[in-house]
């Protein structure tokens, strides 16, 4: 099949669908592989090392090259009703794959797809099961956020994040406190640990309270709890349980010097768990990471794409798109993610248009098939 990766045009995003290495196996599986010129820049990787993995590099400036793929593969939203994108090129019945975003992106995107005939599979819509989890793209680019998170906290911070014992004394450690324990929150535990802060975390699902622990930090138990979804998501709290979840986190985030929100429920704004009067009640020089900036922000006072410093001297961040800051790396991973994903697609008969629509992975995945919309939850958006 012809595999075509274009350049990626979203705001803030530098990272690539495939990168040389996964380009080789497909070449080397007996496809090809079309690349827009300079695709891979903003990642580390030049078009010589596409061609030399086997990809033809096309010139962007040749807007319909695409015309002849099989599959357009990227990271961000494809909107093949944008005349001057490559994508509005794309042959009825051709395949697009990427983090399409089904519960947030705008409908007419979708709507556009189903026109134009192509079938489209969502990355961030891979379930969380054992045989999915190669694919899992959402847990990939959040083990990058919550690096970079930790980083950033560490960076802003006036202070040392570790304990040390000198000749001028002992200087103790940074408290880092973060909300949420996800993939996230897991690697943001992992990496200011690493750092040599004093970590709690909190999370209202108290089966994540090992796997805290497992990663030195102390898990900061209240009386207030959720179930999980069938993919590992903390279920939204009533409000009454909401605000005594906010009431009980007022002391912790008190005290912390740096706090990492990370609390995302799919499909709805973040909830607040940082309140204005909670920064507030922080020290001067504090810090708030924010990692739900996408959905709003976990922090009254966050300003999504902005730094905001409060009148009290808080640093509060609230990163847009933060895995592209790291992206050699997330580009990897993605890249790895989607050629697994591949793989299972052609196993499923994807190459013989025989696919099955049984497999649990390529329902879940699809948003649109054969001119119609199979994804229930953006036919409700739809029909709203």
């Amino acid at each position: 099949m012809i595999i075509a990766v274009p350049r990626e045009r979203g705001a803030r995003e530098r990272r690539v669908a495939l990168i040389p290495e996964t380009v080789a196996k497909l070449v080397k599986a007996d496809h090809a592989v079309l690349v827009e010129e300079g695709a891979g820049i903003a990642s580390g990787f030049s078009d010589q090392q596409y061609r030399d993995a086997g990809a033809t590099v096309v010139a962007g400036s040749k807007s319909d090259w695409m015309r002849d793929a099989d599959i357009a593969v990227s990271v961000q939203v494809i909107d093949p009703s944008a005349q001057d994108l490559p994508y509005a090129h794309l042959r009825a019945g051709a395949v697009a794959i990427g983090m399409l975003g089904p519960l947030s992106t705008d409908v007419e995107v979708f709507k556009a797809l189903r026109d134009r005939n192509l079938t489209a599979f969502s990355m961030d819509a891979i379930p969380r099961i054992s045989r999915a989890q190669s694919m899992d793209v959402l847990s990939s680019m959040s083990t990058v956020a919550g690096y970079r998170a930790a980083l950033i906290g560490a960076e802003r911070l006036p202070r040392f994040f570790p304990l040390l014992m000198t000749a001028a004394g002992t200087i103790t450690p940074a408290k880092v406190l973060i909300l949420g324990a996800g993939v996230a929150g897991l690697q943001a535990i992992a990496t200011t640990h690493r750092l040599g802060a004093v970590v709690q975390a909190f999370d209202t699902r108290p089966v994540v309270r090992e796997q805290v622990e497992s990663l030195g930090a102390s898990f900061l138990a209240l009386e207030v709890q959720s179930q999980q979804t069938q993919d590992g998501y903390a279920q939204a709290l009533a409000e009454d349980a909401h605000q005594a979840e906010v009431n009980l986190l007022s002391k912790p985030v008190a005290e912390a010097d740096v706090v990492i929100t990370t609390a995302l429920i799919p499909g709805r704004p973040a909830p607040i768990l940082v309140t204005e009067e909670m920064v507030k009640s922080m020290r001067p020089g504090a810090v708030i990471v924010d990692l739900a900036a996408e959905a709003g922000g976990n922090c009254a006072l966050s300003r999504p794409g902005e730094t905001v410093v409060t009148d009290n001297g808080v640093t509060i961040e609230a990163p847009l798109n933060i895995a592209s800051q790291l992206a050699p790396h997330a580009s990897q991973l993605y890249s790895r993610n989607v050629y697994n994903f591949l793989t299972h697609l052609f196993a499923m008969g994807l190459a013989d248009k025989a696919l099955n629509l049984d497999d649990e992975i390529v329902a879940r995945t699809m948003i649109v098939h054969d001119g119609t919309i199979t994804h229930e939850a953006l036919k409700n958006r739809i029909n709203a």
